[in-house]
C-alpha cells in the first residue's frame, strides 16, 4: 500500500497484513495488520507468544515463526497455481495431470463443506488421502523424467519440497486445503486502492486496517456493516470497560 513519507511530498511503499480464522472456526474474524515493511518480524510481532496452525503460502518471512513452534499448514491453491501457469505457458500434459489430480482433492472439499470436523476428517481419509498419495508418487515418477532447472521441474519441485505441510489439513477437520479465504479478504484492500490512493501516515494506515478489521468481521457474522457501526459508535461511549468485548463482531446484538 503507497504510505506518504513523513516530511516529504512522495510515497514508498507500506503493507497490509491479514489474518483470518479459518472457514470452519467457530469465531468468525479477520484482522489487519498495517505496517511499514513485509519482513518476517512483522509476522512474528504480532503473533507473539501463539503456537497454533498457520495455513500461509511459501513465503520465507514465516520461516522463523516455523522454528518458533508455530505449525506450517501449506496452500493447496498455490501449488496448484504453478501447475496451472505451466499449462497456459505451454499446454504441458504435466501440468495438466496434475491439475485433474488436485481437482480431486478440491471436488471432495466441495462435499466436506457442509460436514463437522470429525465426519469431514474421516471423508478425507477414507477418499483424499488416498488421492494424494497417489499424485505424490506420481510427482516424485515424473520429476526424474524432467532435467533440472526446468518449468515443469520448478512446479513439481514447489509441492515436492513443501509436501509435508501441504498434507496436514488432511490429519485436521477443521482446516481448510488453502488459504483462499484470507486472499478473498485482502481483495476490499486492493479495490480500495484506486479510490484513496495512498495512506496519509503509519498511524493512519492502522487506524484503517482496525476499521476495515471490524467491517469484514462484521460482514463474516452476517452484520450489515453501515448498522453494525452507528450502534457500536452510539454504545461505545457508555460501554463498561469490562463489558467492550460484548461490541465486537462476533459477540454484537443490536441494541433495542
Amino acid at each position: 500500500v503507497p504510505m506518504l513519507a513523513p516530511g516529504k511530498k512522495k510515497t514508498h511503499k507500506a503493507y497490509l497484513w491479514a489474518y483470518a480464522t479459518t472457514p470452519y472456526a467457530e469465531q468468525k474474524a479477520v484482522i489487519y495488520d498495517f505496517a511499514p515493511g513485509r519482513g518476517g518480524q512483522h509476522a512474528r510481532d504480532f503473533l507473539g507468544e501463539w503456537k497454533g496452525k498457520l495455513v500461509c503460502d511459501a513465503y520465507g518471512g514465516y520461516k522463523q515463526s516455523f522454528a518458533n513452534g508455530v505449525i506450517e499448514i501449506g496452500c493447496m491453491a498455490h501449488a496448484r497455481r504453478k501447475f496451472v501457469d505451466l499449462h497456459v505457458a505451454g499446454k504441458s500434459q504435466i501440468a495438466e495431470q496434475a491439475i485433474k489430480l488436485i481437482g480431486q482433492l478440491y471436488q471432495i472439499e466441495r462435499e466436506a463443506q457442509p460436514l463437522s470436523g470429525e465426519e469431514r476428517q474421516r471423508l478425507r481419509d477414507t477418499r483424499a488421502r488416498p488421492i494424494a498419495d497417489a499424485l505424490h508418487r506420481w510427482m516424485l515418477a515424473h520429476r526424474e523424467k524432467v532435467p533440472n532447472g526446468s518449468a515443469t521441474a520448478k512446479a513439481l519441485d514447489y509441492s515436492l519440497k513443501r509436501w509435508a505441510a501441504l498434507m496436514r489439513y488432511l490429519d485436521d477437520g477443521g482446516l481448510p486445503i488453502d488459504n483462499n479465504r484470507v486472499e478473498n479478504l485482502i481483495r476490499p484492500w486492493a479495490l480500495g486502492r484506486s479510490n484513496w490512493l495512498f495512506a496519509g501516515s503509519l498511524r493512519s494506515g492502522q487506524r484503517a486496517a482496525n476499521i476495515m478489521s471490524l467491517i469484514q468481521s462484521a460482514k463474516l457474522n452476517g452484520h450489515e456493516p453501515h448498522a453494525y457501526l452507528k450502534d457500536v459508535l452510539a454504545r461505545l461511549p457508555t460501554q463498561k470497560a469490562s463489558q467492550i468485548h460484548e461490541l465486537l463482531p462476533q459477540h454484537w446484538k443490536p441494541s433495542i
